[in-house]
């Protein structure tokens, strides 16, 4: 072999190395990217059975069992939350969700970490927190996971409607 057949081998050998090592780093991309989605879809279902859930309950504490006609009769602002002795899953209110903290490890892959956080809102402004209990209720989830690389942030307005 001379030394142009030498060249054209470590020139071949080169370009072929370089053709294998892009081919892996796209492989290795579209994978992250596939798993980044997976979790992300599992995560927003993780969520989205928690607002579903609390959907289901009763407004607030007052509203358990009864009609409220003014918002003075509605849990204050600071004492949204669990009421002493709920503990989830028993909670009976939207605003006992505020605080709590859910760690499903079940789903495949991946421990996800839902924190919930409750205010009160006006309906014009649903971004601002009212520091007057209001009719309309904000639930907040937030989902974490070392698996992905973002945080899932899901949010759903609840209201309380009285027809007479």
């Amino acid at each position: 072999m001379n030394t142009g057949q030498m060249l054209l081998t470590i020139g071949a050998m080169i370009l072929l190395s370089t053709l294998i090592l892009r081919v892996n780093s796209n492989f290795s991309n579209n994978t992250t990217t596939v798993y980044n989605s997976k979790f992300g879809i599992l995560a927003t279902s993780f969520g989205n059975s928690i607002l579903e859930e609390a959907s289901d309950k009763a407004f607030d504490d007052a509203t358990t069992g009864n009609s409220v006609s003014s918002t003075n009769s509605l849990t204050t602002v600071i004492k949204l939350g669990p009421e002493t002795g709920e503990v989830y899953p028993n909670f009976d209110d939207i605003d006992d969700y505020d605080g709590l903290v859910k760690i499903d490890s079940t789903l495949p892959g991946a421990a996800f970490k839902a924190s919930c956080k409750v205010d009160y809102v006006s309906p014009a402004s649903p971004d601002v927190k009212s520091l007057i209990p209001t009719w309309t209720k904000k639930i907040s989830v937030e989902i974490t996971s070392t698996a992905m690389d973002d945080t899932i942030r899901l949010s759903s307005l609840y209201s309380y409607w009285v027809f007479r």
